[in-house]
């Protein structure tokens, strides 16, 4: 089944990657307004029992996935920053320290935000956890992922720009059928920042519970998007990313990065890498520097598949942020190429689109080539910003289509990277198609580094046979 299945979208992608255009879709997403989710809407609701742990989320907590760190938020005092867990539901015979903050912005003071690091847990292993006090504790679990293995296989969400509407809502529910283990989140999470004073910190907690249906239970990978600068001069916050930071931590130090907005991880078969596209990145800049020390540290021995994570794209053909990521585009493309990144997850533009294997490597502003090519040495960048906020769809792509777009349309969802081994990978966007999960992009993914290996293999295989076959000729004749 899997083989037929294969061999069905590897010939469908290949007719697409070799078609003299890519495709825009003509579907019109029929929506719910682009408003978001009441305060007093259940998506929201407050945990029961006295100062119970609420907003709970995960994220991989070291460099190769055999720790999580634990965040949540009491309300109205700190209580416990303990997390107990155990190999079975009620048996939690491990315990692990953690530590407790809050913070105001404007005149908004956050609850007790708790930050608990959960390591020395075994691979592929699922974990019950209990945090908070009392009759107000609650319970969740978690699966860690198999051990760091070029065949490790893995399925990962891809999930950009989401905030708190019923599209987002619908998203989300969507991503639970997916059989997804852990989400790489590609930036612009709760959209507090288009409220004014108080209300931000509030938009932020009802973000914490509406998204801990999923986050709870599996790690989400954090990237930063312009919706968490929050620089708001005229309320007197100038700190970028506060709230964000505050709320949301990532395991930086464990790949030597000097802030928590870029960092790198390694889970099953895949070495993921995080960018900040909003932190300065230019030549000789820390996240430049760290970015050229982090790509000789990847062993694609180990962890075959090589994917970047960043918010705005480098590649995109919609009107909404055309050209924003060119910058990081000429700071980081050759060494995407060079280092042969399989594929490059973006958010920011509030629809989806698919590129071929392209680069512009080869330009600059007095020669080379002006326009992206073919570029077998180079990822696919995709764009997922189609959550389901309120700002809405981004409904107007460029015409004609550039030759390196794939796939574009502008509706919301989220994609699914099935890993299957070291040289294949099933990929998927789903659109949320009215109350229904539907897979409408589809396509086999090989990797970058064994994939083009074995296909190295196989044409030397072939040229040997060759030889031999007119060698033996040449003795007939």
């Amino acid at each position: 089944m899997w083989c037929r299945l294969l061999l069905s979208l590897s010939v469908l992608f290949s007719f697409v990657h070799h078609g003299t255009a890519g495709v825009t879709s003509d579907y019109t997403r029929s929506v719910w307004p682009s408003v978001d989710i009441p305060l007093e809407n259940e998506a929201f609701a407050v945990p029961k029992g006295s100062n119970a742990p609420q907003q709970v989320h995960i994220t991989q907590g070291d460099y190769d996935g055999k720790a999580v760190i634990v965040s949540w938020v009491t309300p109205d005092e700190p209580g416990s920053s303990q997390v107990h867990y155990g190999l079975s539901d009620g048996n939690y015979e491990f315990k692990a320290d953690g530590t407790v903050k809050n913070y105001t912005f404007y005149n908004y003071k956050s609850g007790y935000i708790h930050e608990c690091l959960v390591d020395g847990l075994e691979y592929n292993t699922k974990y019950f956890y209990k945090i908070g006090d009392g009759d107000s504790a609650r319970k969740f679990w978690f699966q860690t992922p198999p051990k760091i293995d070029p065949d490790s296989s893995y399925k990962f969400g891809i999930i950009g720009d989401l905030g708190q509407t019923f599209n987002s809502l619908s998203t989300i529910e969507h991503y639970k059928q997916s059989g997804g283990e852990t989400v790489l989140f590609v930036g612009d999470l709760s959209y507090a920042d288009r409220y004014q004073y108080h209300d931000v910190g509030v938009r932020w907690d009802t973000w914490g519970r509406f998204v801990e249906q999923v986050a709870a239970y599996q790690p989400w990978i954090w990237s930063a998007g312009n919706h968490e600068i929050e620089y708001f001069p005229y309320m007197g916050e100038v700190i970028p990313f506060r709230s964000y930071l505050q709320r949301y931590p990532t395991p930086y130090l464990a790949s030597k990065s000097s802030s928590p907005l870029w960092y790198a991880i390694r889970r099953a078969s895949a070495h993921i890498i995080v960018l900040s596209s909003y932190s300065p990145f230019v030549k000789y800049t820390p996240q430049w520097r760290w970015l050229a020390e982090e790509f000789k540290r990847v062993d694609r021995k180990k962890t075959p598949w090589l994917i970047v994570l960043m918010h705005a794209p480098i590649y995109n053909s919609n009107a909404a942020h055309f050209m924003e990521g060119e910058s990081m585009r000429v700071a980081f493309e050759s060494w995407f190429v060079k280092y042969k990144v399989d594929v490059v997850f973006a958010g920011h533009v509030h629809a989806y689109e698919r590129s071929y294997r392209i680069s512009n490597i080869h330009y600059n502003v007095s020669s080379g080539d002006p326009y992206p090519i073919p570029d077998k040495s180079a990822p696919v960048y995709i764009t997922v910003g189609d959550g389901g906020n309120q700002e809405g769809l981004a409904g107007t792509f460029r015409d004609p289509q550039p030759d390196y777009s794939a796939f574009r349309e502008a509706s919301y969802g989220h994609s699914t990277l099935e890993i299957k081994n070291r040289t294949h990978a099933l990929y998927h966007w789903n659109r949320n198609d009215d109350g229904k999960r539907v897979a409408t992009d589809s396509f086999v993914l090989y990797n970058q580094y064994w994939g083009t290996s074995r296909r190295r293999r196989n044409l030397r295989k072939n040229h040997l046979s060759s030889v031999v076959l007119n060698k033996k000729g040449r003795e007939q004749l």
